[in-house]
């Protein structure tokens, strides 16, 4: 019986895109996707293989931007606009990762949502 082959997925082609960074103190997610918001590429500092503490690095971060700029790249990516959210270590380190990759970046809005005295926070660490 003959194989059969599969189909692969053709790369989209998308001169311009968001960019998605969600600093959290655990960790980074980095997510590029097209003007529609379908997703391109995504990364994080979980997924580059760091692991516990060194997670929420911004060296973490600046790997995982790398890398989801990379494989935006290779789909022709070269301009996004950048959605940064958390208050983690990675949002500086990231945004400079995708540039140094070789995507300008448009514009950085920070769409952080603030509770309205929300959920009570977690208690202060006393070290």
């Amino acid at each position: 019986m003959p194989r059969q082959r599969t189909r692969r997925r053709e790369k989209k082609f998308v001169p311009q895109g968001k960019a998605y960074i969600n600093a959290t103190f655990n960790n980074t997610l980095i997510t590029l996707t097209d003007p529609q918001g379908n997703v391109i590429s995504q990364s994080s500092a979980g997924a580059m293989g760091f692991r516990g503490s060194r997670k929420s690095t911004a060296f973490a971060a600046q790997r995982a931007g790398e890398t989801a700029a990379h494989s935006a790249i290779e789909h022709g990516l070269k301009t996004v606009n950048v959605m940064v959210k958390g208050p983690g270590a990675g949002r500086e380190a990231a945004i400079r990762a995708i540039q140094a990759a070789g995507i300008r970046v448009v514009s950085i809005r920070d769409v952080t949502s603030v509770p309205h005295n929300g959920c009570r926070p977690p208690k202060k660490r006393r070290v």
